[in-house]
């Protein structure tokens, strides 16, 4: 058999092409949004739209930022929403997190009554998101007085049967061997949660934090209806408010601008968690 460099370069051409073709296919429409972003509203209006950056970013983006939207659309400076997501993000990623490894270590680790009931009934809430159990929750966090709350934004998403299923999954590869020396080294289940369980989880842990980060960013439906003051209102509900209905008009420049923004935290929080996240990742498939 051949395997001369010759031979693998017409492949290497067509994988490095599709990766480019990916690459303008997913960069066309930031590059787009970042050009109107820089504009005037009458210069988007034009028919083609320039495609070169603008003179009126630096003003769109302050203004977006420091002010927020005037005039036909009311809303709170971006700064104020991109802390109101990342608060959300945090503590749904956290708390998921801490939740879901703690049921996992319990369902594996301890013998008791009902454990594998105890599983099969976290699991199957992986078929009631909560846009299925939207009513009953809403009517819980209201009788608890948690709207217009930062805990009735994030409780409710809290508990995760998915990230619960990935740990018990890694837990059960953990060999006997270290529950036995464990034993043998006087150490207790807390003991052996803290210095060996909780260090040999954290590549999983990072990935699921990632994951966990972004769907916490992402929530729309959850704060649109928990939330109805603007001061609390998250940068994804921010962006949707931003875009005028009927006769109202829309500036899309400052719309633009506001959305470039808010695809900077879970960008960064991807690309500095990027090697964890792959690690993660590949070590819960073996």
């Amino acid at each position: 058999m051949n395997n001369s460099p010759s031979h693998s370069l017409p492949g290497q051409a067509l994988a490095h092409a599709v990766i480019w073709i990916g690459i303008a296919i997913t960069a066309l429409p930031l590059y787009i949004a970042f050009v109107a972003s820089t504009l005037s509203n009458p210069d988007i209006a034009q028919a083609p739209m320039p495609l070169w950056p603008g003179d009126q970013g630096w003003e769109n983006y302050r203004q977006v930022i420091i002010e927020g939207m005037q005039g036909g659309h009311l809303s709170p400076p971006v700064w104020l929403m991109l802390f109101n997501s990342l608060i959300m993000a945090l503590v749904i990623a956290v708390g998921k997190i801490s939740v879901s490894i703690i049921s996992a270590y319990a369902v594996v680790f301890f013998r008791f009554p009902g454990r594998m009931f105890c599983f099969w009934l976290i699991f199957i809430t992986l078929m009631l998101p909560v846009e299925v159990r939207i009513l009953p929750t809403y009517e819980v966090v209201t009788d608890l007085g948690l709207l217009n709350t930062f805990a009735g934004l994030t409780l409710p998403l809290i508990a995760s049967a998915t990230a619960t299923l990935l740990l018990r999954q890694f837990f059960l590869t953990l060999p006997d061997e270290l529950v036995e020396a464990a034993k043998m080294d006087g150490a207790g289940p807390l003991r052996f949660f803290w210095d060996v369980v909780l260090p040999l989880t954290r590549t999983q842990l990072a990935a699921l934090f990632v994951i966990m980060f972004v769907y916490g960013w992402n929530q729309y439906l959850w704060p649109l209806l928990i939330v109805t003051d603007q001061n609390l209102d998250t940068i994804v509900v921010g962006i949707a408010k931003l875009i005028g209905t009927g006769d109202a008009t829309t500036d899309w420049n400052l719309v633009m601008a506001t959305t470039l923004l808010a695809l900077l935290p879970p960008a960064l929080v991807v690309l500095l968690m990027q090697k964890w996240f792959v690690k993660g990742l590949v070590d819960s498939e073996k």
